[in-house]
């Protein structure tokens, strides 16, 4: 299979959608992420990056997300009450296409849907397209500390490869480890059963969507 650059296009699931992110999104990106639980893990260089007003937010997302190079991602929840609700972000980036090798990150979810289907169900959903689209490698990373974002990496079955040390600045000046895993072409039958074998203790329920926030832990931080 030649390997290419998937097309950007909406991405359905049973419990969310992936639809393109573009300008018009940052408003509810910013009500969905921009909250000192996401950002602790080290998302968009750790808390002292988190953006205070929706001008810093799109500010920060301009810079942030790979518009252009890479795919982004506004995902909604299916179904249900809060059907349509944005609650966070994902990208497939980094294209190597000699290389075979795609990188899925920028990752973060409103906290009200921590621990929930959303995140299984967007990997499920992303990691189908880059195998589709002939890549042989898919690379998901965190930063090292970020013991519960590493956690929900290595559920979903990808390999644990290395720790990059001092790989990133903060945005308080201080340097991050990030630890990478992976997932590989001849991997991924037995990670999409597993991916489908966790979406499906969810029956056909929709998505919970909390009205409060959890304490400080997370599907997010990459």
């Amino acid at each position: 299979m030649t390997t290419a650059r998937p097309p950007l296009s909406v991405l359905n699931g049973r419990f969310v959608t992936l639809e393109p992110l573009i300008e018009n999104h940052l408003p509810e990106l910013f009500e969905a992420i921009a909250h000192p639980q996401v950002f602790a893990g080290g998302y968009g260089g750790g808390p002292a990056g988190l953006p205070a007003t929706l001008t810093e937010f799109c500010a920060f997302a301009r810079a942030y997300y790979p518009f252009g190079a890479g795919n982004p991602y506004a995902i909604r929840l299916r179904g249900g009450a809060h059907d349509g609700v944005l609650v966070g972000t994902s990208t497939l980036g980094d294209f190597e296409l000699a290389d075979e090798a795609a990188h899925i990150g920028w990752t973060a979810y409103d906290p009200r849907v921590w621990g929930t289907a959303v995140n299984p169900e967007a990997k499920l959903l992303l990691l189908g397209l880059a195998f589709d689209s002939g890549f042989g490698r898919v690379k998901i990373q965190a930063d090292a500390a970020n013991e519960r974002s590493r956690a929900a990496i290595a559920a979903i079955g990808a390999v644990y490869e290395g720790t990059l040390r001092r790989h990133k600045r903060r945005a308080d000046g201080s340097w991050r480890d990030t630890a990478v895993y992976s997932v590989l072409r001849e991997e991924w039958p037995s990670v999409r059963a597993g991916l489908e074998s966790r979406l499906e203790r969810w029956g056909d329920k929709p998505v919970p969507f909390r009205s409060t926030f959890l304490p400080a832990e997370s599907d997010s931080g990459e």
